[in-house]
């Protein structure tokens, strides 16, 4: 989904980040694969978006969703 180059790479490393907690965890995993292979601008440019800001309009409306069924 993401495609087979190195930014692909870094933006999975990036997911399973989020799998390990918040957005902290995922640029902490990005940081440290990339010191190691080089730098990657374009996924530390969108994984911090998504992350941080798109997630938490997605969460909010989904939990007004579920309040107002449940009411």
């Amino acid at each position: 989904m993401m495609g087979k180059d190195y930014d692909a790479a870094v933006m999975a490393v990036g997911h399973c980040g989020f799998g390990m907690g918040a957005t902290p965890n995922a640029m902490a995993n990005m940081e440290s694969f990339t010191a190691a292979n080089g730098p990657s601008p374009t996924a530390f440019f969108a994984l911090p978006l998504v992350g941080s800001l798109f997630i938490d309009f997605v969460n909010a409306s989904i939990i007004t969703i579920f309040i107002n069924m449940l009411s």
